[in-house]
């Protein structure tokens, strides 16, 4: 024990997914409702791009802009989010961007062409980047330490329920009506979230650390907006070496410049700080390592069904939810299973079985009976999702609660980049394999593809490895350990 450590009594061990508050399940139920319209959102879109395409006149390899867009935004703008919320309240800010995203979605209804479609998303972006990061933060302090893993799981629960009705909606959408569908259907279930926030959350405000840091934000969004865009015209052919070096030169050149302002400004948007704190720094690391290669699959998977195997955006969508089903499957079961094995070996054997089943989607063909994609996507899925809760509650476990605004920023940060580098090598291993060639992929082109992101999901195993086998067992229960006051 440190010297000078308080020590309580660890609570008693929950019961697991159900041992929760009433009000910790109706915090999480309600900020799950924009989680849900963002997933929903995401999915939807992605088993639409090979009919947008056609309607844009575009190539539907290329159509992966109008996720990385998003994507982008959403990590300029979530640096500001933990300060914007603590200056004016989380409700306020949380509604405010939940209004945001429902416009952008109308806008992108409305699109064109794929340009105007890359503006509105990027709205869109812009209130997903408060949307999300406050809506988590407004959990975290209102629940017990003990019940983390269980609210994350009530959190995660609904949201998941998009990702499981996106692709076989999308899909439906795209076959029977109008692509601009799929945006529309974000208007009734943003309202109905903007309605909830108003009358069930509460205010939540804490004093903003400093000044509002607007270099560090500059700096930040330059340093991601080069990296990201510099990214996307790898083997495009769109621009000269010049240029493109010349982007990625910029963000990287933006981005070093962040790490010495950061260094000397006193309440940094980003708080790299927060480093310095073991289980944060490694389920940040391991989490953004695990994301970079699972962050792809959204985007591989329905270009691999619709444009290497000619099926219907409907077909495709029915099973592509295969993978988010399993997800929701393994909800409940999280907490006794990170009880039962603790974290660190959970992340690590569970990050290597994730990885052999995204390789297993190298080995579709259209010869495979629909039943075994099922069961590869629904294992999968079941996996991957306990990864995911195990990170994100990990990474929480040993933040004081006046840094938790700054910790759910950078996290979250995290996260849409490492979602937004998968896709784009998604992307660029599809063109690599297909040579550059003006041709349509086959499906030795999406084997590659896969092979190269289970290699990327793979290298987040061993990261778990620095972290000591009992790092976030006061978080459930495990081994009834005490364990120290959390810092105010």
């Amino acid at each position: 024990m440190v010297a000078g450590q308080r020590v309580v009594s660890a609570p008693p061990p929950s019961g697991g997914f159900l041992d929760v508050s009433a009000r910790t399940r109706l915090t999480a139920l309600i900020v799950a409702c924009s989680l849900f319209m963002q997933n929903l959102d995401s999915t939807v879109i992605a088993t639409a791009l090979p009919t947008m395409a056609k309607a844009f006149g575009a190539d539907p390899v290329h159509m992966n802009v109008a996720l990385t867009s998003y994507l982008l935004s959403v990590a300029v703008f979530i640096p500001a989010s933990g300060w914007i919320a603590d200056r004016f309240g989380s409700r306020t800010v949380f509604r405010a961007a939940i209004v945001v995203f429902t416009l952008g979605s109308v806008a992108c209804g409305r699109a064109e062409s794929l340009w105007f479609l890359v503006a509105a998303r990027v709205l869109q972006g812009a209130g997903g980047a408060m949307m999300v990061p406050v809506g988590r933060l407004v959990l975290l302090r209102s629940t017990p330490r003990h019940e983390l893993v269980a609210a994350m799981a009530w959190l995660s629960m609904p949201a998941l329920l998009g990702p499981v009705l996106g692709p076989p909606v999308g899909g439906f959408i795209v076959t029977y009506t109008s692509w601009r569908w799929i945006f529309d259907i974000n208007v009734p279930i943003g309202i109905i979230g903007i309605v909830a926030v108003s009358l069930f959350i509460e205010e939540v405000r804490e004093p903003p650390p400093g000044r509002f840091d607007l270099r560090g934000l500059l700096l930040s969004a330059m340093a991601l907006a080069g990296l990201m865009f510099g990214l996307e015209l790898v083997g495009r052919g769109v621009v000269g070496p010049a240029v493109l070096w010349g982007v990625l030169g910029g963000g990287l050149a933006a981005g070093l410049l962040y790490l010495l302002h950061a260094r000397t400004h006193p309440a940094p948007l980003l708080d790299l700080s927060l480093l310095r704190l073991p289980c944060f720094r490694v389920a940040l690391g391991a989490m953004m390592l695990f994301r970079t290669g699972i962050g792809a699959i959204p985007f591989l998977l329905p270009l691999l069904l619709q444009v290497a195997f000619g099926d219907s955006a409907l077909r495709s969508g029915l099973i592509t939810f295969a993978s988010s089903a399993g997800a929701l499957v393994m909800k409940p079961l999280t907490q006794a299973t990170l009880r039962r094995f603790g974290f660190r070996d959970t992340l690590v054997w569970n990050g290597v079985v994730s990885a052999v089943m995204v390789g297993v989607c190298a080995a579709f063909r259209p010869a495979w009976p629909a039943l075994a994609i099922y069961a590869v996507l629904l294992v999968g899925g079941l996996f991957r999702s306990l990864q995911f809760t195990a990170y994100n509650t990990l990474a929480y476990g040993d933040v004081p609660r006046r840094k938790m605004s700054a910790a759910t920023s950078l996290y979250t940060a995290g996260q849409q980049l490492a979602a937004t580098i998968g896709i784009s090598a998604g992307a660029l291993a599809l063109e690599a394999a297909m040579g550059f060639a003006n041709r349509a992929p086959d499906a030795g082109d999406f084997s590659v593809a896969f092979l190269v992101v289970a290699a990327l999901t793979l290298a987040a195993a061993p990261v778990a490895l620095a972290m000591p086998r009992t790092a976030g067992d006061d978080l459930t229960g495990r081994g009834g350990l005490a364990r120290p006051a959390e810092a105010d």
